[in-house]
């Protein structure tokens, strides 16, 4: 099946555009966690939202998720870790499956996890993002995993089962999983190093561990990593006053596209560009 539209993200760049499209009848899917945005829930108040008055963001989810029940939308709770263009078509890889897609929309939000001493430079030099694409690379190999959220624990546990050695590390110490060859390590990783691939890693505590490879499992993946040869500025992905990005069939939403980072700004986005991917649909049929 391929889809008229693929939205990455739940947070309100991703509602607003996914209400549109489904009012319209085209045939999407929407990619993201289905407690919708953790920004949102973890705010103590929200007083700049119209028409709710002073709210917290667990309340203004709440209403977001009604509000999905009641159009019967669905989200698949995949997460998307890789986005090929293929003019015309986008194929997505999420959870080990993959998915196409006639348009994107990244309402991705803005990764607020600074990346690790060489972690761009080893990029598919050792360093990947995602488990179930590059695991078997490194069959009988010792491993360094970050793992950045519950979440991931069944990818932990099938680089475990691939690999002779699991160094894990995670963002607050306390993940467990069940596989005997993962060691928890009681420190920070701060760096990565190698020469032409990935040799070491090093910890806040200077001590270095040699390893194979090393797999950082995290919400959220750099723009540029997702779906290469996407135009950035900063950390925000460039778009024309329309959403568009520089890729055809391509648009960005929400706080991704940069500042203000508001909710009211994030829906309106994800109107705007709901409605230019209905008129390139129209226009590519």
């Amino acid at each position: 099946m391929i889809y008229d539209a693929a939205i990455v993200g739940t947070g309100p760049a991703g509602l607003s555009a996914a209400t549109v499209l489904k009012a319209r009848g085209k045939n999407i899917i929407w990619f993201g966690p289905e407690e919708m945005s953790s920004k949102i829930e973890k705010a103590e108040k929200i007083t700049n939202y119209p028409g709710l008055g002073i709210i917290t963001g667990h309340e203004l989810n709440e209403h977001f998720r009604k509000h999905i029940k009641e159009l019967d939308l669905e989200i698949t709770n995949k997460f998307v870790s890789k986005i090929s263009d293929f003019g015309g078509k986008f194929t997505l890889l999420a959870d080990n499956e993959m998915f196409e897609a006639k348009t994107v929309l990244l309402t991705t939000g803005i990764a607020v996890a600074k990346g690790y001493d060489g972690e761009k430079e080893y990029l598919g030099r050792g360093v990947s993002y995602c488990a179930t694409c590059d695991g078997m690379f490194y069959k009988g190999k010792t491993l360094v995993v970050y793992c950045g959220d519950k979440s991931f624990i069944s990818e932990v546990s099938y680089l475990a089962n691939i690999a002779e050695k699991v160094y894990l590390f995670s963002a607050d110490g306390k993940l467990t999983v069940p596989e005997n060859n993962v060691e928890i390590v009681d420190g920070r990783l701060v760096k990565i190093l190698g020469e032409q691939r990935v040799e070491a890693v090093e910890l806040n505590n200077g001590n270095k561990i040699t390893v194979d490879g090393v797999f950082i499992l995290r919400n959220a993946i750099p723009p540029e990593e997702l779906l290469p040869g996407l135009e950035l500025e900063g950390p925000h992905v460039v778009v024309n006053r329309n959403l568009h990005t520089n890729i055809e069939g391509c648009f960005a939403a929400g706080d991704n596209t940069g500042r203000p980072y508001q909710i009211a700004k994030a829906i309106g986005e994800g109107n705007v560009a709901a409605h230019e991917i209905l008129e390139h649909l129209a226009k590519n049929k």
